[in-house]
């Protein structure tokens, strides 16, 4: 054990460990076993004769060498140097004051084992990690130390034997879940990762392996198996511009970002690179502690409501729960760095990066589901179409609701909707590109100009493409389900719900009651939900919830209006003319009723007597709106 080499033994390992790094003679072993791979890196050929740098420059760039011996001799001594950090060349010098600084020197007093320091670079990896979680860092980083720091984790990102402390406090937790695992090219971290909210994880394993992932949300390349597959995406879709600053450049979330825009544009990234995207994004959507932003702008909510849900993605989803309005107030901050945060690991592409959703919906997914491929973004929509039915669960409700309620905020996280229709908002909406916002056109205005061009007459001028136009209806089918998921609606009328809604409970009941004051409510919101009522009278089939309710009368009496592209108000006429038909449900007859009574009060939502009489109307009583 080592606690029984004698402090002479020690002193010596030190001193013969520190000669093979630095010392000329030992130096020039290098030379000799590496002679043709020093030739081919033009740096480390250019490194000076005997100052010691050129073992150095042979670990930083020991992935591109090919030549065996050479790179047995290199994997030796890079174990060699991580197993103390002031063999790692330069970091002492780098990172000297701050070891002082933050107390890492002493980390473990009495140590006798001098050369088994992995303690202090975790000890500034946690100070680091740390500064970046503090709006007023008490203690800060200095900039060559924070470079230090990331290199030193780059340099260990293949071979987790190489991060000491790492090493040490998960060598249990390795053989229990990864024993099968080969050691190299990150996989060990990869599979430890994938086990971190694992029941029997030990916690000091879990603790070491969430710093990790931390440096690898500050700098990706500490992530061997990403920086490797996505080398050359990142340089074919110029992800890491020279001018940009590096630690902006580095971070996790801004590569994820400018991958996603290059698939969302329909580009090329190749399938490895999308596979380790998608692990880093449900990494990202599994633990809040990963985004400093959430730690930053939602440290008050997450203690008054989410204490004690830190694993599997419990904690996000609280407060996706707490920004709907079910559990209190949220601050601005933090509601927008949840928004940052869903739109850096885009789950509306893929439910299974949500992995609370993604276990709250498995069995629904299985019945209701199943016809569609596992991970295909229309997943998220049939189980929006399954919402109050029988086969929806109370679970999977609530955290799908939580999650649309983002998705619903920017008309880009619905993948398909995007990818439909980006063409005509660019067009008709003048937007940006996936990753850019316009302070003229912000994502939520973007699906209200589409909405309005959906329903234009080939009068009125520009329309819709049909498979655009078929994507807007059916994201309008979807958000009549819940007034949270329309945001002008929610946004608008949220004074007036209180006020006269507040009974109203029941699914779909807060937009009748919403109509049936709507002389009562304040102008901003009467026009929304005025606007709202006149698209329905078009197409009715918005009002999902009353469609549901009708359907044995329309499959009986009205199939073939109801089948049409474009409704024109005839389905609701059918289901007026229909309406005492013994078939007839209660549900229906109310429903149908309801919006007769509505259609009284403003001639634009009867369509056809709209579209028939509007500029007499202007013309001959243009005070009068009652029909």
């Amino acid at each position: 054990p080592d606690n029984e080499i004698s402090s002479d033994c020690n002193h010596l390992l030190w001193n013969y460990k520190l000669n093979l790094t630095t010392d000329p003679k030992f130096e020039s072993v290098a030379r000799e076993v590496c002679k043709s791979t020093i030739a081919e890196i033009k740096e480390c050929a250019d490194e000076p004769v005997g100052k010691g740098f050129l073992v150095s420059c042979l670990v930083d760039h020991r992935g591109n060498i090919t030549e065996y011996q050479c790179h047995q001799y290199i994997t030796k001594m890079t174990a060699i140097i991580f197993s103390d950090y002031r063999l790692i060349c330069g970091f002492m010098d780098d990172c000297k004051a701050d070891i002082n600084l933050l107390k890492c020197g002493s980390i473990r007093p009495g140590e006798k084992d001098a050369h088994s320091q992995g303690e202090v670079v975790a000890c500034l990896e946690k100070g680091l990690v740390k500064e970046a979680e503090e709006t007023d860092p008490r203690i800060q980083v200095s900039d060559q130390c924070k470079k230090a720091i990331l290199r030193v984790a780059e340099l260990s990102s293949d071979d987790f034997h190489l991060d000491r402390h790492l090493y040490f406090a998960c060598r249990d937790d390795r053989e229990r879940f990864c024993e099968n695992t080969q050691a190299g090219e990150g996989r060990v971290y990869k599979c430890l990762f994938n086990h971190k909210f694992e029941e029997s994880m030990s916690e000091k394993c879990r603790d070491a392996l969430t710093t990790r992932q931390k440096l690898i949300a500050q700098d990706y390349k500490v992530s061997y198996s990403l920086a490797k597959s996505c080398k050359s995406d990142l340089k074919k879709y110029r992800c890491n511009v020279e001018n940009l600053p590096r630690s902006r450049e580095a971070r996790l979330s801004y590569l994820l970002m400018c991958l996603e825009s290059a698939v969302h544009r329909g580009r090329q990234v190749s399938s490895e690179c999308q596979g380790e995207m998608l692990d880093y994004r449900r990494m990202l959507m599994e633990d809040f502690s990963l985004s400093p932003e959430i730690i930053l702008s939602c440290r008050g909510e997450i203690e008054h409501h989410c204490s004690g849900l830190h694993r599997k993605g419990r904690t996000l989803h609280c407060l996706m729960k707490v920004v709907r309005g079910e559990k209190g107030n949220v601050g601005l901050n933090c509601q927008q760095a949840l928004q940052t945060l869903i739109q850096e690991t885009d789950p509306g592409a893929d439910y299974r990066i949500d992995r609370a959703l993604n276990e709250a919906c498995e069995s629904v997914i299985q019945t209701a589901c199943k016809h569609i491929r596992s991970g295909d973004p229309m997943i998220l929509s049939c189980l929006m179409e399954h919402l109050y039915t029988e086969k929806m669960v109370e679970d999977c409700e609530h955290r799908l609701l939580e999650l649309q309620y983002f998705i619903s905020r920017d008309w880009k996280l619905d993948t398909v909707l995007y990818r439909k229709c980006q063409g005509d908002a660019s067009r008709l909406c003048h937007t940006h590109g996936w990753n850019e916002t316009s302070e003229l056109m912000p994502p939520g205005a973007v699906f209200s100009c589409l909405y309005r061009h959906a329903y234009r007459t080939e009068e009125q001028g520009r329309r819709l493409s049909r498979e655009c136009r078929a994507e807007v209806q059916r994201i309008l089918h979807q958000r009549a389900m819940d007034v949270k998921l329309d945001p002008a609606l929610q946004d608008k009328c949220m004074i007036d719900l209180g006020k006269w809604c507040s009974e109203k409970t029941e699914t779909g009941q807060e937009l009748e009651c919403l109509q049936d004051h709507l002389d009562d409510l304040v102008s901003d919101c009467r026009d929304i939900v005025g606007n709202l009522t006149e698209l329905e009278s078009e197409d009715i089939q918005i009002e999902a919830l009353l469609m549901r309710a009708c359907e044995p009368i329309i499959q009986t009496f009205c199939h073939e209006v109801a089948d049409n592209q474009i409704d024109s108000g005839d389905l609701m006429e059918c289901l007026i003319q229909n309406k005492h038909q013994k078939e007839m449900n209660e549900k229906c007859a109310i429903g149908v009723t309801h919006f007769q009574l509505v259609q009284m009060k403003d001639f634009r939502f009867s369509y056809k007597f709209k579209m028939a009489c509007k500029e007499d109307v202007l013309k001959l009583c243009p005070n009068i709106k009652k029909k």
